[in-house]
């Protein structure tokens, strides 16, 4: 059994929709972001950067003491060599996909969630900020546009570099981004969205990126973007 400490971001949902893939049996831990429970010290002991996801493993290959993680990228490479899916055994297939996991992590994760929150989450309009991760954010949905031009999938076949990117495509409009600018990955986005295991991972999940009724508060943006080195 494996513990996952979740909420409905880009990156609690790659690890849950990697679960769901493998078909690996979990408990849903939900942490409310909100209202401070990533900074509760039972949370930081498994997660000590205070994000989610986190995992705990009760039953790691082998045996032995429950394994905690953090990091989605790192979540989802432990438990694909773990139960041996979702990423090639071959070292080109593997190499393949780990460059993709990680242009993931490195780029388009952290720029698209930057324009997410100028767009969504930011108490004034920066129109700087703004154009500069639209169109950074624009020039990483080309790369992927392209990639697939030649592949059905990102890395070869369906792995965690698809995993990976799929929950961050799919707040594209609050990303100011049109699919019907890059057909290649509309292709991608539309299959991806109708696997069984996308449909259960998505079902009922609140979406974080849809435009508020309500602005923020302070309290919540104290707790969700003012933290410094001492929570």
């Amino acid at each position: 059994m494996i513990d996952l400490y979740f909420s409905p971001t880009p990156n609690g949902l790659k690890a849950r929709l990697f679960l769901e893939e493998a078909a690996l049996a979990y408990r849903l831990m939900p942490v409310a972001l909100g209202k401070g429970e990533q900074f509760r010290p039972d949370f930081l002991a498994i997660s000590p950067n205070g994000k989610i996801p986190a995992i705990v493993d009760h039953e790691p290959a082998g045996g032995g003491a429950p394994i905690t993680l953090f990091e989605s990228g790192a979540i989802m490479l432990y438990l694909a060599e773990k139960c041996g899916r979702l990423i090639p055994s071959d070292i080109h297939g593997r190499a393949r996909v780990l460059q993709w996991l990680f242009w993931q992590m490195a780029g388009l994760g952290p720029m698209a969630g930057q324009i997410g929150h100028f767009n969504v989450y930011a108490p004034e309009k920066v129109p700087y900020a703004i154009d500069r991760y639209t169109r950074e954010t624009h020039r990483l949905y080309g790369v992927l546009d392209r990639q697939l031009a030649d592949h059905a999938f990102v890395a070869g076949d369906f792995s965690i570099a698809d995993i990976a990117c799929y929950p961050w495509i799919v707040p594209h409009e609050a990303h100011g981004q049109k699919l019907s600018d890059f057909p290649h990955l509309k292709r991608w986005f539309d299959a991806i969205a109708t696997r069984p295991a996308t449909l259960r991972t998505y079902e009922g999940v609140e979406n974080v990126y849809a435009p508020r009724q309500q602005a923020v508060s302070q309290e919540e943006r104290r707790v969700l973007f003012g933290q410094g080195a001492r929570p």
